[in-house]
């Protein structure tokens, strides 16, 4: 039986624990604790980590031990949905290789300092919504981001402190080039190369597959699942730093595109491969996603 060899990252078990929740965001804890084993994680390590999710609100439980049922809500849901809109973003903008209409979003605030925590959250959410800092309390994106910033701001109770604007000129110290001024404000160069390491690390993965199949081989669970997991941890870990700028913002050929197709690609013959075609499937939601995006 062949083993697919992956690039060692770490793994954290409440990554395992949200890669098992279904499009509607339940979780059965008899496949989570089957999958977390097939990963080399202990039922302890599980329902120490499922104790902690529903601890922060993250999770609530229905149920306990293996009959239970978990279900993401609050945050955890925000989380969860948060990401899949992020890779459909992505998915949509390199199925169309444009999409941007070259107007430029700005989000300002002016917070004063007894609401500084508040300030402090909102200028963290801009950052996670894929916004750049052009100057204090004023940063900018390609998407439009309006309706989501609004929510933001009216959730930390800052909304009165918000201004919104739109441009389709922008100048930062003398440049106006939008490729060069995506360059400026946001880590083009340093994403580049992390999705080129990860191409690196996982370009064996395909041919191996595919002399698997030929071969009629198939991958038990112990070799599937921590590979699957491991590669996924490992693109997150670029995906989740990257603003998802729109194609024409970006060098060609982008190699975030690459990488995004290169897991894909190993998942689906990943899947075909694999001998326990109706155990259950980690990450379904993102291949489900993923199907509906090519």
């Amino acid at each position: 039986m062949a083993v697919v060899r992956v690039t060692a990252v770490e793994v954290p078990t409440r990554v395992l624990v949200f890669g098992m929740a279904r499009a509607d965001g339940t979780i059965s804890a008899a496949e989570l604790y089957d999958v977390a084993d097939a990963c080399g994680r202990s039922p302890e390590q599980v329902r120490s980590c499922v104790r902690r999710l529903v601890a922060e609100g993250l999770l609530e439980r229905e149920g306990t031990g293996r009959t239970a049922t978990l279900q993401t809500v609050g945050l955890g849901d925000s989380l969860r949905l948060g990401a899949l809109r992020r890779h459909e973003l992505a998915y949509r903008q390199d199925r169309a290789g444009q999409g941007w209409d070259g107007r430029w979003h700005l989000a300002a605030f002016a917070i004063p300092e007894e609401r500084r925590t508040a300030r402090d959250r909102l200028r963290d959410q801009l950052v996670d919504a894929g916004g750049a800092p052009v100057g204090n309390g004023l940063y900018v994106t390609p998407h439009p981001w309006e309706d989501e910033v609004r929510a933001i701001a009216a959730d930390l109770g800052v909304g009165d402190h918000l201004t919104l604007a739109g441009s389709d000129d922008l100048e930062i110290g003398g440049e106006r080039r939008p490729r060069e001024l995506a360059r400026r404000l946001w880590p083009v160069d340093e994403l580049a190369a992390s999705y080129r390491r990860f191409l690196a690390d996982h370009e064996h993965l395909p041919p191996l597959l595919e002399r698997l199949r030929a071969r009629h081989d198939r991958i038990t669970d112990r070799d599937f699942l921590p590979g699957a997991l491991s590669m996924v941890v490992a693109f997150q870990q670029v995906f989740l730093r990257d603003p998802l700028l729109p194609p024409e913002l970006l060098p060609r050929p982008w190699p975030g595109r690459a990488a995004r197709d290169l897991l894909v690609t190993c998942r689906r013959q990943a899947l075909r491969v694999r001998a326990e075609h109706e155990r259950p499937a980690l990450f379904a939601a993102f291949d489900d996603l993923a199907a509906q995006s090519l």
